[in-house]
């Protein structure tokens, strides 16, 4: 049951409607059942891989928080009678315990994540060494990939962390936990939840409110066009660049880079945009997950602004944790020796930048692609780190220049254009193609198809380059007036009958023009695949 289907439409409707008439305390209830349910239906075992991550997180947590129950105790009960010596010794011991339970736990989900997405990876590689000294190669097996394991799996080990670090004791109601983890708008594509953030209003069996309800039928609104209007029509011209590189070559490598960075954030915000409307309707706030990332001066602000609870998830649980450990610090230290301080202090952050950006990779798919892909990222943040200097040098040299609209809407275009060129690998999924395509830019030079009616060969007929052209006018005007002040408190200003005629006409827009024809698939959102 995916956001665009019209199941998906009538299961909301169901959902808010018995929501808000079921007694207070069996909302979150009604909640746990409804997002199973939704589970169920995409596919009647991926219940089963859900439950079995929550199950282990659940018993884990609890058992390490009684252990932190019973040191906390116990310092307190014989503050006076240990020595300094006995209670580290105390506390080291209590931490091999809670261990016992954290390690095992991790392993297990990361494990469950690990075999279901990237057996058939190892498989191809470990084929690919013993094709080339000419052995048999293993057979490939076939797993079904539960809808957002990625996203759930993430966000209950991100759990089990904080409670392992006491940021919060752990939830001993095992079905609100269960809720937590499986809340059904989060499943199809995120955001990533932390628990302490989400449970304020999950399990508050919130009240009708007529306005917050608004809010979320508009923002549901809003994501539909994104996602129907604009994604899904250009996701046909997008196939079909991708689909002949042979034929579709130089200057078509830039039409894709351009109408895929459209399709994808479309697409992924589109589907963002549901997930927050619909939690939103029910009272629940969700991390926004998105801010105007194509605005950005530089690609590690862009990071910042894409994917943030992806980008936040990487950095607190894996950059954090791998640039303070006992192996970076001999590292740090031996570098400092060997290269100077200097260079020698770079070389464990620039080590651990580039390990969460293998993790990143990988984490978006199976494949090579990815892995370079994030590679590249974490490659092209620590060149721009390095240039730090050089750029503080002619900020302070060209002080007028830095600060003019002409150079700030260079460093927007150099950052998108570059995110746009390293998506490349997204989009044709084979390395060697990728950069051989990326090379034909240059060697091709066949722009005056541009002039030529070539546009309209790609599936896309004028009326439809119209219409991507004014909803994309539309949401970059949406993106510039948030700047100063959100859409929502705009909107919330306007007389009741200009905000109803608005809601209006953007119904009757994804009615009208949505992509519900030729080369439409309401079965996937890109990130639904993770």
């Amino acid at each position: 049951m995916l956001f665009t289907s019209y199941s998906f439409i009538f299961f909301i409707l169901a959902v808010f409607f018995l929501y808000y008439t079921i007694p207070k305390g069996s909302r979150w209830p009604f909640l746990l059942c409804a997002s199973y349910i939704f589970y169920f239906i995409a596919d009647p075992v991926f219940p089963l891989f859900i439950l079995a991550t929550t199950a282990i997180t659940y018993f884990a947590a609890i058992r390490i928080g009684k252990l932190h129950d019973e040191q906390s105790a116990y310092l307190k009960a014989n503050k006076a009678a240990l020595s300094s010596d006995e209670k580290k010794a105390y506390k080291a011991k209590m931490d091999k315990r809670r261990t016992l339970w954290y390690i095992p736990s991790l392993l297990v989900g990361f494990g469950i994540l690990a075999v279901i997405k990237y057996t058939n990876f190892v498989i191809f590689n470990v084929n690919s060494i013993l094709t080339g000294f000419g052995g048999q190669p293993l057979s490939f097996v076939t797993l079904i990939l539960p809808m957002g394991i990625s996203f759930y799996t993430f966000q209950s080990m991100g759990y089990l962390i904080d409670v392992k670090r006491k940021k919060y004791a752990p939830e001993r109601n095992f079905f609100k936990f269960a809720l937590f983890v499986s809340f059904f708008p989060q499943l199809v594509q995120g955001p990533i939840s932390r628990f302490d953030d989400l449970a304020k209003t999950l399990f508050a069996g919130n009240d009708f409110d007529s306005k917050v309800f608004s809010h979320g039928i508009r923002r549901i609104l809003w994501g539909f066009f994104k996602k129907v209007v604009i994604a899904d029509r250009m996701l046909i011209a997008v196939n079909e660049l991708i689909d002949k590189p042979e034929e579709y070559r130089g200057m078509y490598v830039v039409l894709l880079m351009l109408f895929y960075a459209i399709e994808l954030y479309a697409d992924f915000t589109g589907g963002i945009d549901i997930t927050i409307g619909v939690a939103e309707a029910l009272g629940i706030t969700v991390k926004e997950n998105f801010e105007r990332p194509y605005f950005s001066k530089n690609i590690e602000e862009y990071w910042r602004r894409w994917h943030i609870t992806m980008g936040t998830w990487f950095r607190d649980y894996i950059f954090y944790p791998l640039s303070i450990s006992t192996f970076m610090q001999k590292l740090s230290k031996k570098s400092r020796e060997k290269l100077g301080p200097k260079l020698g202090k770079k070389i464990p952050v620039y080590l651990a930048t580039l390990i969460v950006w293998f993790a990143t990779g990988i984490w978006h798919g199976a494949s090579w692609n990815f892995i370079v892909w994030g590679l590249l990222n974490g490659v092209v943040i620590i060149i721009s780190q390095e240039c730090s200097p050089l750029y503080a040098k002619f900020h302070e040299k060209f002080p007028k220049v830095a600060d003019t609209f002409i150079y700030r809407s260079f460093t927007v275009a150099r950052t998108f254009w570059l995110m746009c060129a390293l998506r490349l690998l997204d989009c044709y999924r084979d390395v060697p193609l990728t950069f051989g395509m990326f090379g034909s830019i240059f060697t091709t030079f066949n722009w005056g198809g541009l002039f030529s009616g070539a546009l309209t060969n790609l599936g896309l007929t004028l009326e439809d380059y119209i219409i991507i052209l004014i909803g994309c006018a539309v949401m970059l005007g949406a993106s510039l007036l948030s700047r100063s002040r959100p859409m929502r408190d705009r909107i919330d200003a306007m007389p009741f009958a200009l905000r109803s005629g608005l809601c209006l006409l953007m119904f009757l827009a994804i009615l009208v023009f949505g992509a519900y024809g030729t080369g439409y698939d309401a079965s996937q959102f890109i990130y639904n695949q993770f």
